[in-house]
């Protein structure tokens, strides 16, 4: 407690700093995300809050970002399809997907994995924060035009005739469900047909419309429509409010931006009277726990999301973890990874309890807390008691805001969220892998399979195939270095290491000497097999040098032994010299040590076989 009043003026004015740095930014990927501005609030303040109090990173500001938002807007579309596109019926599945999220991250540290995040491929993040990127300015140019597809008419209408099936088939399904279809008879059916409204029927429709249009190529598609019926106002105040966060940036960076441009460009368009479309409006007072998400507990609604419940999870680690690294490298600080997970999802837990989007810690937040004197953890605490204090006392004026500003925000933090020296570096990467004719940069081949899979069809998925295609590229490269270095050939044609030149000329002939070198793992088994069908026939004896083979696996384990049997059956005697610790141990649980290779037949030193060699080894040749 002392520690965290150690430095109170100056994590004060960081906090409150961070908080108003926040606070447009919560708006706007509260809105992107489907639930609406008061969901991004009610994340930044309590994931703010308490990742700031229970994790590892004393200068730690986190609340929504644009990776969380966009793997977010998954989870919301999805189930609010589900729901016949009534989110207040969806909103307890969804906010229980968050919740596991957030208990995930808290799995996640208390296991330790907090220091292995650093392993994930720079190529698949590189993609992801590209494709980010793409997806956030992509789906908000239609309300950056005041284009909104569920109320433009004529292309709503093209939906109906689906609507009604999809009415119609709901009906039946009730009705099988109840026990009461009977093909025969549907007077049931009709009846309760008739009691569909056209106001039902258009409310399908424009849920289907806004579904049709949702995501990158959903945007792609009714961009035509969107620029037929473009709002100028709206347009106007989208492209003021970038042209204000890119041109005050070169005024001033004291005073952020993104704030000026809300406030300058909100304040014009509500004080001139505009006829401009606000955000929806956000509840004032403390945020109340939605009890639904225990109430309205369901596993079967959720299970579909649990691979992207831990996709967040992960995500929010990745995103959280390197801020860290930011922090620590300007305050030369040292943080706890698995500390920093639990306070993540502890963050999360409550923000969801609370209805809030998932977050993650903020770079851009950090580094301004930490620039406006922040040191301690009190403030990341300040910052989500100032988000609350805003929406508190000032939530109607908030509720003022233009949509369109909030898209022009969204606009500059797709842009920035690229990754610019991943794309800059593409023309100069080594190119080491073909298909066909092509000659291409494996990093590259990932970045571009995970940006566009990201991009046009499934976050989740996209990342987890860029890690397994990185995964498998890495074999492949480990395996063809290991056979390089492993390979068999005889005295005469492999350079000898320093002690085999004393080695009997006459017996050359009749011992093979193969050195191991590097592990014997599973990207390197083939090689190894197809190298050790290269000893001669005059070799009666093979010795395996296996002092710089450190490692083996189970793959690399029974190739060894597929080999062994192979030369035993041939009658070709074989010694091992200075076999170390873990090969020795795997091959003693299989008992290819004694059953294969007695005792008698493994030497310490290369000294020792010779001296065997010379006595049991007869010239031949």
């Amino acid at each position: 407690m002392k520690n965290l009043f150690s430095n109170l003026k100056g994590d004060l004015f960081g906090g409150i700093t961070a908080g108003i740095v926040a606070l447009p930014l919560a708006l706007a990927f509260g809105v992107s995300s489907g639930l609406g501005p008061s969901a991004g609030l009610y994340g930044a303040i309590f994931v703010s809050f308490f990742a700031a109090m229970f994790g590892g990173t004393n200068t730690q500001i986190s609340g929504p970002t644009a990776p969380m938002t966009a793997v977010s807007m998954v989870v919301i579309a999805g189930i609010v399809a589900l729901n016949d596109g009534n989110i207040e019926q969806a909103l307890p599945a969804i906010l229980i997907v968050f919740m596991l999220a957030g208990l995930m991250q808290i799995g996640l540290g208390l296991l330790g994995i907090g220091k292995y995040i650093r392993y994930i491929p720079y190529p698949v993040v590189s993609g992801f924060m590209t494709a980010i990127g793409v997806i956030i300015l992509v789906t908000q140019i239609l309300p950056a035009v005041g284009y909104y597809p569920k109320e433009d008419v004529e292309f709503v209408n093209q939906f109906k005739p689906h609507a009604e099936e999809i009415i119609l088939d709901n009906i039946l399904k009730e009705e099988a469900g109840e026990g009461i279809l009977v093909l025969e008879n549907f007077e049931e059916t009709i009846k309760r047909a008739k009691e569909i409204t056209e106001a039902d029927m258009l409310k399908e429709a424009q849920t289907l419309a806004k579904s049709e249009a949702s995501g990158v190529l959903g945007s792609i598609k009714v961009l035509p429509r969107a620029l037929q019926n473009i709002n100028w106002l709206e347009l106007a105040l989208a492209l003021a409010t970038i042209i204000i966060i890119y041109g005050f940036k070169r005024i001033t960076t004291t005073i952020p931006s993104t704030l000026v441009a809300l406030a300058v460009v909100s304040g014009v368009a509500y004080g001139f009277g505009l006829d401009y479309r606000p955000i929806d409006e956000i509840p004032s007072g403390f945020p109340i726990p939605n009890l639904g998400i225990f109430t309205q507990f369901d596993l079967g609604s959720i299970s579909p999301y649990i691979f992207t419940a831990l996709t967040l999870a992960l995500l929010g680690a990745i995103d959280s973890l390197l801020t860290s690294v930011v922090a620590d490298n300007m305050t030369k600080t040292k943080h706890k990874p698995n500390q920093e997970l639990v306070g993540q999802g502890i963050g999360n837990t409550i923000g969801a309890i609370f209805g809030g989007i998932p977050g993650a810690g903020a770079t851009i937040r950090t580094v301004v807390n930490i620039n406006a004197g922040g040191k301690t953890k009190l403030s990341g605490m300040v910052a989500g008691i100032m988000l609350l204090i805003i929406m508190m006392a000032l939530a109607p004026v908030a509720s003022q805001i233009p949509a369109a500003v909030l898209a022009g925000i969204l606009v500059t933090v797709g842009i920035g969220v690229m990754d610019y020296k991943g794309l800059k570096a593409i023309p100069s990467l080594p190119k080491d892998i073909k298909l066909g004719p092509l000659k291409l940069s494996s990093e590259v081949l990932i970045m571009l399979i995970v940006l566009v899979l990201s991009s046009v069809w499934n976050l989740v998925y996209a990342v987890g195939i860029g890690l397994v295609i990185a995964s498998l590229m890495f074999m492949k490269k480990m395996g063809d270095l290991t056979a390089e270095r492993s390979d068999v050939k005889s005295l005469e044609k492999e350079k000898a290491w320093a002690d085999e030149y004393d080695f009997p000329q006459n017996l050359r002939e009749e011992v093979f000497i193969k050195h191991l070198k590097g592990p014997l793992f599973f990207g390197s088994t083939s090689d190894f097999q197809a190298l050790a069908k290269q000893i001669p026939n005059t070799a009666s004896t093979v010795i395996i040098r296996m002092d710089r083979m450190q490692y083996m696996d189970q793959s690399g384990l029974y190739a060894l032994e597929d080999v062994l049997i192979d030369l035993k059956k041939s009658n070709i005697n074989i010694l091992f010299v200075d076999v170390l610790r873990q090969p020795r141990y795997m091959m003693e649980r299989v008992d290819i040590i004694p059953d294969l290779i007695p005792e008698e037949n493994i030497f310490e030193t290369f000294a020792d076989c010779i001296t065997w060699i010379k006595n049991n080894v007869k010239d031949k040749f």
